[in-house]
């Protein structure tokens, strides 16, 4: 009988073209992820210098605000409220005259009090501004904006806006401490026609400013008024 010699067979290896392949394959997939990881820090990166939210001015008195819509040139969106006068109280009454409108945080924010305060203080520089009437705008229901501005002994109306339609209208709601739920910091000056003649919110990031001192609000207004 005659015999076959048999070749030893060697463990199963994977030709070096193949693994090569598969190692480039890889680093294909890394460089794609990699890739889509740059441009979403990317896209991040130029939201954060270029936000879609209005731009900050920062007035000659060193004060920091974002000009919210509608702005200065734009109707100002009509209203009818119930006031802490006992009230209804709508913008079409002060028809021919300049009325600033204070969009306030309300009963939780003392600050916003006692801007209101310092504001009737002041009433003859407030007068002298050109300003014939403030009229302020909460979220908080009517009777308890009552109680409060009796117990300060303020006369300026207050206006409830509990369901925050005004308040959403004149985007008010964008610049508080509590998300969209309640108004922030501002102020806008709705001139006789009607037309909003000047604009500042104050109360958004980062500074979330919920108190401006009299001088410092006038000033920001004379400098940015459109007459």
């Amino acid at each position: 009988m005659s015999t076959t010699s048999r070749k030893k067979r060697s463990p199963l290896r994977r030709p070096d073209a193949v693994i090569a392949a598969a190692r480039q394959a890889k680093r294909r997939r890394l460089t794609s992820i990699l890739s889509w990881v740059a441009v979403v820090v990317a896209v991040v990166v130029l939201y954060a210098v270029f936000p879609t939210s209005p731009a900050r001015n920062t007035s000659s008195s060193g004060t920091s605000y974002a000009v919210g819509s509608p702005g200065i040139g734009q109707a100002a969106p009509a209203f009818k409220l119930a006031a802490s006068t006992g009230e209804q109280v709508s913008l079409s009454g002060y028809r021919g005259e300049n009325v600033l409108l204070y969009f306030q945080h309300g009963l939780s924010c003392q600050p916003c009090w006692d801007q209101l305060t310092d504001l009737e203080k002041s009433s003859a520089k407030v007068k002298a501004a050109g300003i014939d009437q403030i009229v302020s705008i909460t979220t908080d229901p009517a009777d308890l904006i009552t109680r409060k501005t009796k117990d300060m002994g303020l006369s300026t109306p207050v206006l409830s806006d509990p369901g925050l339609k005004v308040s959403q209208q004149y985007e008010a709601d964008q610049y508080g401490t509590m998300g969209t739920s309640r108004d922030g910091h501002s102020f806008l000056l709705v001139g006789p026609d009607g037309t909003i003649r000047w604009r500042a919110d104050y109360g958004g990031a980062p500074n979330y400013t919920m108190y401006v001192a009299v001088d410092k609000l006038l000033a920001d207004l004379k400098a940015g008024a459109k007459s």
